[in-house]
């Protein structure tokens, strides 16, 4: 039945995020997508996750073939105590073995499967398991070149030169209903998001913020960081060299 609810299992993942904004304490997520894991080198991946210092483990992306999405989730919760949250392109994605799952709404484009379509088609399903269901409204903004998430969801992102509508669209989640707004850039993207944008919506939202997408070095981390990102999304950089996290 579509009403039938499962008794959901508080694991506090978006209480802890604003608690951590209301301490000024910023916090780190590794992104993994499950197609571009090295399983023979399993262990060594699981070591430099756990000498990262992040708060939180991200798993999916803007396309996901990988029929190992919940092994991959089982073996990290074995060997890692971080959180691990669903960042998923499609219904397709959710697993029952994370702990939550960023609901996600792409707010800068207007295909409404990408709105409220997958999402629809993805609540009853979410509404059987356990996971921690944190409502994001998802901004996409423009870099030099067409990302996956564009691509995929056959949106244009917003124009990186105009803070102030990216402003305006982080000002309309919140109202909606958000509980996080999310600045990408989209996976392997040249450009980060401009850190004057990062500053003028940290400015304009009370909800937690979040950053990723172009960001590959320690100094753009604590730039995004300076600007008022609350959560910083490492990706691609984690993902080519395991070593980041170590220079």
């Amino acid at each position: 039945m579509l009403l039938k609810r499962n008794n959901m299992v508080n694991r506090n993942i978006y209480a802890e995020i604003l608690k951590a904004k209301a301490e000024k304490r910023k916090l780190l997520a590794i992104l993994l997508d499950p197609d571009k894991i090295d399983w023979g080198n399993f262990e060594q991946l699981v070591l430099k996750i756990n000498q990262a210092g992040a708060s939180h483990l991200f798993i999916g992306g803007s396309q996901v073939f990988s029929s190992k999405i919940d092994e991959l989730i089982v073996r990290l919760k074995q060997e890692c105590t971080l959180p691990v949250v669903l960042f998923p392109g499609n219904p397709s994605q959710i697993s029952d073995r994370a702990d939550g799952i960023l609901f996600l709404s792409l707010i800068s484009g207007r295909n409404p499967d990408y709105l409220i379509g997958h999402q629809v088609e993805a609540a009853p399903r979410l509404r059987n398991t356990g996971l921690e269901v944190i409502s994001t409204g998802y901004i996409i903004i423009g870099s030099d070149s067409e990302t996956a998430v564009s691509v995929v969801s056959m949106t244009k992102p917003l124009d990186r030169s105009n803070s102030e509508v990216v402003a305006a669209t982080a000002i309309a989640g919140e109202m909606l209903g958000k509980k996080l707004i999310y600045l990408e850039a989209g996976s392997g993207a040249k450009l980060a998001v401009p850190l004057e944008m990062i500053e003028l919506v940290a400015k304009n939202v009370a909800v937690p913020l979040i950053v990723g997408g172009g960001i590959r070095s320690h100094k753009a981390i604590q730039d995004a960081y300076d600007s008022g990102a609350d959560l910083v999304v490492i990706g691609t950089a984690f993902e080519n060299d395991l070593e980041f996290f170590d220079r």
